[in-house]
């Protein structure tokens, strides 16, 4: 066994460990698909976030057309219901506010994050006022997450990591700093998630024939990887037992990946399955996919 694998299998029972001792939505063993419901009606979905506390879906939309980096003012962010019914089918943008090709959302404590090409947003979501932040230098600003009072967001073109601090940007007069956190290591990262010890968990996308792994950021700064060539990898959440569930656009497919034994199929038959979220909900797991390419979101139920 490789030291990289061994730290992997390290970090992952350490946070397994911690979780089982806090929480009730723990699922230690393998998960089965229960129930799997495609909802049309989309335009290229890009991402999707769960309001834990409001029951909602907020799902990021190109609008006309699969074009990730035309300025055309014509995305937007949709308020839709945990099963699929759309709530609000232009939620935000608001107040005159302009959204080109909106992709990785993050929500949390009331607001909202969003990437937009070369910028990312925060949106309040009782106002659906807004306020956006330049990111220097960068080529495809992908997905964005929240740890604590920083705000990270991934380049997956750039082969970058941004941090801005304060995460909260859009209550402070001026700018907030933009700092590049991880830069030139072949990561080329796209989902991004804050794992459990601190660290920055990162996927990457690359090309069908330039597969990319698993990867995280320690608090430090050094970055370590879990596991390489694995695929064109979108979206990453980290489950309660230290698990990871991610989709790859190489086999159209949601699967959970442990260091023990690697990357297991839930779900099959994307076409582009992008960033996704998780809730639990009523003792299950409630997975929002979106299928970029499909105009589709997936509604996925996971259980023991």
């Amino acid at each position: 066994m490789s030291s990289g694998m061994t730290r992997s299998a390290a970090l992952l029972a350490s946070l397994a460990i911690a979780q089982f001792a806090i929480c009730p939505h723990v699922f230690a063993e393998g998960l089965k698909v229960i129930s799997d419901q495609a909802h049309k009606g989309f335009a290229f979905p890009e991402s999707v976030a769960c309001d834990a506390q409001a029951k909602v879906l907020y799902v990021s939309q190109f609008g006309s057309e699969l074009k990730p980096t035309k300025k055309d003012g014509k995305g937007f962010i949709s308020k839709v219901s945990l099963s699929g019914e759309m709530l609000e089918q232009t939620f935000l943008p608001a107040s005159g506010e302009v959204l080109n090709k909106p992709k990785g959302i993050w929500v949390e404590d009331g607001k909202l994050w969003v990437t937009d090409i070369d910028v990312v947003w925060e949106f309040d979501l009782q106002t659906r006022t807004g306020k956006n932040v330049a990111l220097p230098g960068v080529k495809f600003a992908n997905d964005p997450t929240v740890r604590g009072n920083e705000l990270f967001v991934s380049d997956n073109r750039g082969d970058q990591l941004y941090r801005v601090e304060p995460a909260d940007f859009a209550a402070m007069t001026g700018d907030p700093e933009v700092t590049v956190v991880s830069s030139g290591e072949s990561v080329n990262p796209n989902g991004v998630f804050p794992a459990r010890d601190g660290s920055i968990l990162m996927v990457g996308f690359r090309s069908a024939d330039q597969a990319r792994g698993i990867y995280f950021l320690e608090a430090g700064g050094d970055l370590k990887t879990l596991a390489s060539k694995l695929g064109r990898l979108d979206g990453v959440h980290q489950l309660d037992d230290g698990s990871l569930l991610i989709t790859d656009w190489n086999s159209g497919s949601l699967g959970r990946w442990t260091a023990k034994t690697g990357m297991e199929t839930l779900a099959t038959g994307f076409k582009g399955p992008a960033d996704f979220c998780v809730l639990p909900d009523n003792g299950e797991l409630l997975v929002a996919v979106p299928d970029l390419v499909k105009s589709e979101l997936r509604l996925i139920r996971l259980t023991k």
